[in-house]
């Protein structure tokens, strides 16, 4: 191959014979130059020009890059700290359920419920049909906060209404145990009633203030209500006589006893024994005069032994 070369240094035109690996090398050569030049060229353009973006473009996108970041990493801090809040939240609500729960069991045990009708210790049996589940949750976390603080409302109100309760029912309790009422003796039978009767030791007509169970020396002798001894010892015509006073302008007397098993001032329980039959004072034999007084007056006592079997 022969190439010729033109210019004004030159003179005349030149002539070079290149022929085999001298060829070869030159032409090579020239394609690595120029497709060097070509690349270069391409990626300043392209650099340049070609993504449409400036270096100062991207700078701006970078930065507004970490402000993002940034702005989710305290989003994130914000979402956890609500979740402990809700957490602790939860617990307190989970606290009171349990003191609800233990005041429902009080509440039955002070109404007399039958077993089984309310049962705080296993969770209430639910039903109702099968419905589509939706997927994923639309409740958002203010939401959330939001019926949890209705619940909490709601929970204040139900225990609000439970102590209420729980005042009525003692309160009945309360009453039911310091009215007198009831048999004050186990076994035995009336043996003389309330009101005119014939006196036992002179024949004459009488008023009887009480009435009188007849029964076996030393049987029990029960207080049929809840109350304070007022009266231990020997009464004329009573006998060895125990004097209870209930309140509410309550009081009752159980006379003729072999030996009382009280003194003054001690408090006494419905049912708890308080004396032992006798004939001590006016009696014929074993028998138990069992008085009721109201404001001081004494009334029929066998009033107050129907209403309990009522």
């Amino acid at each position: 191959m022969n190439l010729v070369i033109f210019g004004k240094g030159f003179g005349k035109p030149r002539q070079l014979n290149l022929s085999g690996l001298s060829a070869l090398a030159a032409a090579v050569g020239s394609a690595g130059v120029l497709s060097a030049l070509g690349f270069a060229a391409g990626h300043w353009y392209s650099t340049m020009t070609g993504s449409g973006i400036s270096m100062n473009e991207i700078a701006q996108l970078t930065d507004e890059l970490h402000l993002q970041r940034d702005s989710i990493d305290t989003i994130r801090q914000g979402n956890e700290d609500t979740l402990d809040a809700l957490a602790i939240r939860i617990a307190q609500m989970n606290a009171r359920i349990i003191r609800l729960d233990a005041l429902g069991r009080r509440l039955t045990v002070m109404a007399d419920l039958e077993d089984g009708e309310f049962d705080f210790d296993s969770a209430p049996a639910l039903g109702g049909p099968e419905e589509p589940v939706a997927t994923g949750s639309n409740v958002a976390i203010p939401e959330l906060v939001e019926s949890m603080q209705s619940l909490g409302d709601q929970l204040n109100n139900r225990e609000a209404q439970l102590g209420v309760l729980e005042s009525v029912l003692m309160g009945q309790n309360l009453e039911d145990r310091v009215y007198p009422q009831g048999r004050p003796v186990n076994s035995g039978w009336i043996s003389s009633y309330f009101g005119k009767r014939t006196d036992p030791f002179t024949g004459k007509p009488a008023n009887h203030t009480g009435i009188d169970f007849a029964g076996k020396l030393g049987d029990p002798v029960k207080a049929v209500a809840d109350g304070v001894v007022t009266w231990s010892a020997d009464r004329y015509g009573y006998g060895v006589m125990v004097e209870i006073n209930h309140g509410n302008g309550f009081s009752t007397r159980y006379a003729h006893n072999a030996e009382n098993l009280v003194a003054v001032g001690d408090e006494v329980k419905k049912g708890q024994a308080v004396s032992r039959m006798g004939e001590s004072g006016r009696a014929t034999g074993p028998n138990l005069h069992f008085e009721v007084l109201k404001n001081g007056r004494r009334v029929n006592p066998v009033n107050f032994i129907r209403e309990s079997s009522k």
